[in-house]
C-alpha cells in the first residue's frame, strides 16, 4: 500500500524572540507531518504556539532553528521570489477576520492570487468562479463583502485559499467570528476541500470543531504534548479536559 504523500513537513522547528534573560520561546523542537487528504487541529491555550506555528508553516515566519518543507521545497533554500510564488500557488490562508479586500466583488478577491501569478484575466476568471461554486457561492461573485454575511465572508475566504489547485490551507480560528450554525458549515467546507486532496491545518479553541479533523495536536509552552488520531479524539478531549 502506498504511503499518502506528503504536503508539509515541520522538522525540528523552534522560535525563540529576543535573546538573554528576556528571551521567549514560542515554539521548541516541534515536529510535524501532514499528509494529501488529512485535515489536523492544532489546540493549546493562549500562548501555547499554535498561530506561530502556523506563520511558520505557510512561510510567513523564518523559524530560529529547524527547517520547514512543502511540496518537497525546503524553505529556508528559497529566495523571497521563491518563496512567495510557493504561497500563492502552494499555500491558502484562512483566517477569523476574513481578510478580504472590501473594494473588490468575492469574484475579484477570489481571482486575486492567480492575477498576482500571472495568470490571464479570463483563465483567473474561470477558476475564480469554479472556486466559488465549490463552496455554493458562484451566484453571489458580484456582490461585495459588505454585502454578504460572515459566513458567506468565510466561504469566499475558502474559495481564495483553495483557487488554483493550492493543496495546503492553513486556517487561524476560522469559525472564532461565526455563529455555531455557521461555523459548522464553514468547517464542512474545509472536510470537504481536504477530502478532495488537499492537506489542512486547523488551529483552533472548539473541540467541536477539532473533531472535524484527521488527528489532533495539543500545544503547550510551544512543545506538542499529545496527539490523537479521529477515532480517539473525542476520548482525548474528554480526559484532559481540553
Amino acid at each position: 500500500m502506498n504511503r499518502p504523500e506528503q504536503v508539509l513537513r515541520l522538522i525540528g522547528v523552534a522560535q525563540q524572540y529576543g535573546d538573554g534573560p528576556t528571551a521567549v520561546s514560542a515554539l521548541s523542537g516541534v515536529d510535524l507531518e501532514v499528509v494529501r487528504g488529512e485535515l489536523v487541529a492544532v489546540m493549546g491555550s493562549s500562548g501555547s504556539g499554535k498561530s506561530t506555528l502556523l506563520t511558520i508553516a505557510g512561510g510567513l515566519t523564518t523559524p530560529t532553528t529547524g527547517e520547514v518543507v512543502v511540496e518537497g521545497a525546503h524553505l529556508s533554500t528559497q529566495t523571497p521570489a521563491q518563496l512567495a510564488a510557493l504561497r500563492r500557488r502552494s499555500l491558502g490562508f484562512v483566517f477569523q477576520d476574513f481578510n478580504l479586500i472590501p473594494t473588490l466583488t468575492a469574484l475579484e478577491n477570489v481571482m486575486l492570487p492567480l492575477e498576482l501569478d500571472g495568470f490571464r484575466g479570463r483563465v483567473a476568471r474561470r477558476a475564480g468562479i469554479d472556486a466559488l461554486a465549490s463552496v455554493g457561492l458562484d451566484d453571489r461573485g458580484d456582490a461585495y463583502p459588505d454585502d454578504l454575511s460572515g459566513g458567506q465572508q468565510q466561504r469566499v475566504a475558502i474559495a481564495r485559499a483553495v483557487v488554483g489547485g493550492r493543496r495546503l490551507i492553513l486556517a487561524d480560528e476560522p469559525t472564532g467570528a461565526l455563529d455555531s450554525v455557521t461555523g459548522d458549515v464553514v468547517m464542512r467546507m474545509l472536510r470537504a476541500r481536504v477530502d478532495a486532496g488537499a492537506a489542512g491545518i486547523l488551529v483552533t479553541h472548539d473541540a467541536r470543531h477539532a473533531s472535524w479533523a484527521d488527528r489532533i495536536v495539543f500545544l503547550r509552552d510551544g512543545r506538542i504534548i499529545d496527539e490523537s488520531r479521529r477515532a480517539g479524539a473525542e476520548t482525548l478531549l474528554a480526559e484532559t479536559g481540553r
